[in-house]
């Protein structure tokens, strides 16, 4: 009894071991992440005062660009995954156009913050076009959609009920993970979202 008992609690140790060492890798990649934000933090300003969108205050597409670049060639350093999420607002021609270019702009600036806000710090989130948006996920696979687009949607509704406004902000969202032999660069990346959005189908 004693003889088969003792595998069954070695197996036990193993797992509990096995589990904190998982998590201690888990607990590191996040502080090395922290540690290359903290060493970003002067490039990062520089190429975000240059090269900053005046009205949603993000990073323009330049500096998307230079910015997700510096981060995938972290990730790919560290052998982490890198997904970029591609966001285009629906009927905002239509808001400009019944309500005016004032309040289509504060449509704009609304989804820049709720954008800011639902994202990491290490995630690098760009205005990349009149109405559309990026954010470059680093050390990610592909994320569930349903969920962001629940998640932004709620924090959208709630600021447009707080401000009173007569129309909702609707958005698409694209979503591909980087693959370093396909995509090679950010260029790559963006490219071959751009391709999947003009054929109706994303790759993930």
């Amino acid at each position: 009894m004693v003889a088969s008992g003792k595998p069954g609690k070695t197996g036990s140790i193993v797992e509990v071991r096995r589990g904190r060492k998982v998590l201690d890798i888990a607990v590191q990649d996040r502080e090395r992440m922290r540690e290359l934000a903290r060493e970003f933090e002067q490039p990062l300003t520089a190429v975000q005062m240059a090269s900053m969108d005046e009205l949603t205050l993000l990073t323009n597409l330049h500096g998307f660009m230079v910015l997700a670049q510096l981060w995938l060639d972290a990730c790919e350093q560290l052998e982490k995954p890198v997904s970029l999420l591609y966001f285009d607002l629906e009927y905002f021609r239509q808001i400009n156009e019944t309500y005016g270019r004032v309040e289509g702009d504060k449509a704009l600036k609304t989804f820049a913050d709720v954008l800011r806000v639902a994202f990491r710090e290490s995630d690098v989130v760009g205005r990349v076009g009149g109405d559309e948006f990026a954010v470059l996920l680093t050390g990610s696979t592909a994320v569930e959609e349903a969920g962001i687009r629940a998640r932004l949607q709620e924090m959208l509704n709630e600021r447009i009920a707080t401000a009173h406004r007569g129309y909702d902000i609707c958005f698409s969202i694209e979503q591909m993970e980087f693959d370093p032999v396909v995509h090679k660069t950010v260029e790559g990346l963006m490219t071959a979202v751009d391709f999947a959005r003009h054929q109706g189908a994303v790759r993930f």
